[in-house]
């Protein structure tokens, strides 16, 4: 286990945690009444109304000199045959990978990721899809194919841990 004090915080921490989102943002375009109805959700998939499909996944951006990378839990759209693909092998590597955009809003970012292009790299092992960001100018995409320094992937993670401090105050 890796100890470091964080620059943020000034705190003792181990391990990086990664950030996360639980359900696709289109997820909330459904009306919270009609949502039982109209959505199937697990903690790797999701389907609205049959008609769109979505998997869980985890962008991993390289942290420099530190021994694991930092990741984004996010969702991707896929076409029907593919997440059928995937509901059939779902801990298969010999899958994929599969294009799909990217469904999430990481707020961190002043520009928006929604709709980003990705292609899902399906691992096996109990590992859920690898997400690369296809090569662009947004600052995401040029974090995942740079890397970053610990302070940053810190600062992101602040940025979200502060958020839920704001909102259990309040």
């Amino acid at each position: 286990m890796t100890h470091y004090t964080c620059p943020v915080c000034h705190r003792q921490h181990e391990d990086l945690p990664h950030i996360g989102s639980d359900r696709p943002v289109h997820f909330w375009d459904v009306a919270e009444e009609e949502r039982e109805r109209r959505i199937k959700l697990t903690s790797d998939t999701c389907e609205i109304d049959e008609k769109y499909f979505f998997i869980r996944g985890v962008i991993e951006i390289p942290v420099f000199d530190y021994p694991q990378g930092f990741g984004f839990g996010v969702w991707v759209s896929h076409k029907e045959e593919n997440y059928r693909a995937y509901l059939e092998r779902p801990d298969s590597a010999d899958i994929g990978p599969f294009f799909g955009w990217l469904c999430t809003r990481i707020s961190y970012y002043d520009r928006d990721t929604e709709l980003l292009k990705t292609m899902a790299h399906y691992r096996g092992a109990g590992l859920r899809p690898s997400i690369v960001l296809e090569p662009c100018e947004h600052p995401l995409a040029i974090d995942q194919q740079n890397g970053i320094s610990l302070g940053k992937a810190l600062e992101i993670v602040h940025f979200y841990s502060d958020r839920q401090t704001e909102k259990s105050a309040s």
